[in-house]
């Protein structure tokens, strides 16, 4: 027997005055994952930002850090967010480091609405431990690597405009609270609009 499901309300992009959603966080936070879901909730496109680095540069972002290193793939990172940003809004899940960036950070405050998924060390480590293909992870202590990570990039990542805690269960959960934590940033920014 097919039941059909409750109809999901979903955040029309024009009450989000034509601005991006952008997910912030380190690896493993969910952004992806999240940020599909949130895309199909909001009726916006969805973009990954490394997705489009691996096909600007037509190598994957490992091979761009073994052939050219970090500061090579940071500088095509910047431009390629810098390009999507100039474009319609979408729902647009950055890279770890992307947010470290001031002039990433300063484009992605003019064009939109920044939401860092903050996860604590253990629910991180969980993640990416099912994927081996993190260049950052590579050498040495996974685990010392992204204590390093957190302590250096959880004070920028505080910058954002929304924090989401990125915990383990229902990813619906999640972007069920970004809707919310939308509705509240929205309604805060018009009353600063009305004063």
């Amino acid at each position: 027997m097919i039941v059909d499901a409750e109809p999901v309300e979903t955040l029309s992009p024009a009450p989000l005055d034509a601005r991006w959603v952008v997910l912030v966080g380190l690896m493993g936070a969910g952004k992806t994952t999240v940020g599909r879901r949130l895309a199909k909730r909001l009726d916006l496109a969805f973009v990954d930002a490394d997705a489009e680095i691996e096909e600007a540069a037509g190598e994957t972002i490992p091979e761009i850090f073994e052939r050219r290193g970090e500061a090579a793939f940071r500088a095509g990172e910047r431009r390629v967010i810098a390009r999507l940003l100039a474009g319609a809004p979408q729902v647009l899940a950055t890279g770890g480091g992307a947010f470290m960036d001031p002039v990433t950070r300063a484009n992605i405050a003019a064009r939109g609405i920044s939401i860092w998924l903050k996860a604590d060390l253990d629910t991180l480590m969980k993640r990416v431990g099912k994927r081996g293909d993190r260049p950052l992870l590579q050498n040495g202590d996974p685990r010392a690597t992204m204590k390093r990570l957190i302590d250096e990039r959880y004070p920028v990542y505080a910058q954002a405009d929304i924090t989401i805690e990125s915990l383990e269960g229902p990813h619906e959960a999640v972007v069920e609270e970004i809707i919310e934590k939308l509705k509240e940033f929205r309604a805060a920014q018009a009353g600063q609009k009305n004063d």
